[in-house]
């Protein structure tokens, strides 16, 4: 290449680029120089496409039972199980099965250890431990035949969040905010809560599991912690004022374009864009903690007095953030992984989160964000009609999990398991197919939102799914 052709496509990279950026800074630095650095902006962050059809729901709240929470003590009761219990699992169910930590054991049959009755005008089966989900029996729909891939807590983590057991994959807030941006423009379009119980083996969640993978990194997660600073290294420091923040700041974004104006990286895009947006978050994720705001009957319906990092208060959290404009909002309550005890455990457990995600659904209803908001509440698997112990091993072949709200069919159960509650039957709900559906009421066409990578078109659900229309209203 002649110097001069090589100089003259640097020099329109590096003033193209930089003008651009530039004109967008401006209007940001705008804002702090009329005397409002706080003041909260609108104007959104876009996404790459436009909705491929009218969507019901505007944003996801997930409330992720990390562990994988038993189905046949929540949702799916199993009368043949209990008439069983204590006798050899017949081997019809088990043969040539994958089984985690009862592989080579003598299996047999464990009934429901919890009463189930039928709630609301629906008539849904739950487990009388959920007294306040089954007070919402007619604003949620069961989904008792859905199984996924992997038998093990990661990679049935990933796949569930990723749509492989592969590592290094998007998560599906990251193909969100990717394809369809975010309403607020002070905070992040994915955000991720934890929160541990006390019942149970309290797995690790890696970070990973909120990953952009291949996508921009700016489409990542951010985690948001209960207790301490909601997020890491975001407070200024000491003797560091707003004013000389905005100074630094302003400082390292124009270093920022002119490095981009010479190498044309894509990644310093992201980093001129999330250092903007971590100035604008010192002000906007501390006002999210500010409970003081909320009455004292909304604090006593989630069953909390504070932020102090609960489950219960996580669910309060992810209103507001829906509030604010937030695509995607992932709870993930660490307490579900029951190998021993899980009669004792399973009532504690349901005891952390019952009362509040049953107030987050009524709060959101009261409010008319029920219509366009989609609830998940899932676990990455299931567990074992067998008995392992006085517990229950991990099981992949059919697990139970419940949808409300943005489009979703109230009042109604689909698909099964067989009497025992082990595989699931017709009609199997793949996790696949669960993507696809929720992309479907986001208004997603969930074949057209890819990424190319390694010269390969990539997609949440992969080269799989289906959307369950049955269940959409």
């Amino acid at each position: 290449m002649h110097p001069l052709n090589f100089l003259t496509r640097r020099a329109f990279l590096r003033d193209t680029a930089a003008g651009m950026g530039l004109a967008a800074f401006a209007t940001l630095a705008g804002r702090a120089s009329e005397g409002r650095p706080n003041a909260r902006p609108t104007s959104g962050q876009p996404g790459v496409i436009q909705p491929h059809h009218a969507p019901k729901a505007k944003r996801v709240i997930w409330l992720y039972m990390a562990g994988g929470m038993s189905h046949l003590e929540s949702f799916d009761y199993k009368p043949q199980l209990a008439r069983l219990s204590g006798q050899g699992m017949p081997e019809s169910f088990t043969r040539g099965q994958p089984i985690a930590q009862l592989q080579g054991q003598q299996l047999r049959c464990f009934g429901p250890q919890h009463p189930f009755r039928r709630w609301g005008q629906s008539g849904q089966e739950i487990a009388e431990i959920f007294p306040h989900i089954g007070s919402i029996a007619d604003d949620i729909c069961i989904v008792r035949s859905l199984k996924t891939d992997a038998i093990n807590h990661d990679p049935a983590h990933t796949f569930m969040n990723t749509g492989t057991t592969i590592s290094g994959r998007p998560a599906m807030g990251s193909w969100l905010s990717y394809g369809l941006g975010c309403e607020a423009d002070d905070l992040p379009a994915f955000c991720v809560l934890t929160s541990t119980g006390r019942y149970g083996q309290s797995q690790p969640i890696a970070q990973r599991q909120w990953s952009a993978g291949f996508l921009p990194s700016r489409h990542q997660g951010i985690h948001l912690r209960g207790t301490g600073d909601p997020v890491l290294y975001l407070s200024n420091p000491q003797g560091v004022d707003q004013e000389r923040q905005r100074d630094v700041v302003d400082a390292v974004q124009q270093l920022n374009r002119l490095h981009d104006g010479v190498v044309d990286d894509p990644e310093i895009a992201t980093r001129i864009s999330q250092y903007e947006m971590a100035f604008r978050m010192q002000t906007s994720v501390p006002s999210l903690r500010d409970f003081a705001q909320e009455s004292q009957a909304t604090l006593r319906s989630y069953g909390i007095s504070g932020p102090d990092g609960s489950f219960g208060a996580n669910c309060l959290m992810a209103r507001r953030l829906a509030e604010r404009g937030v695509r995607f909002i992932q709870l993930y309550h660490r307490d579900w992984d029951h190998h021993g005890s899980v009669k004792d455990h399973m009532r504690g457990s349901a005891s952390e989160v019952d009362q509040a995600t049953a107030a987050l659904v009524k709060d959101l209803k009261a409010r008319g964000m029920l219509d366009d908001t989609l609830l998940v509440f899932s676990s990455e698997f299931g567990r074992t009609p067998m008995a392992q112990g006085n517990g229950r091993d991990h099981h992949m072949k059919g697990f139970s999990l419940w949808l409300a709200g943005g489009g979703i069919k109230g009042g109604m159960s689909y698909g099964n398991t067989d009497e025992l509650g082990y595989n699931a039957v017709d009609p199997i709900v793949t996790v696949h197919d669960l993507h696809a559906t929720m992309l479907h009421l986001l208004g997603i066409d969930h074949l057209r939102l890819t990424f190319r990578f390694q010269s390969r078109d990539f997609r949440l659900t992969d080269v799989f799914g289906n959307v369950v229309d049955e269940i959409l209203a």
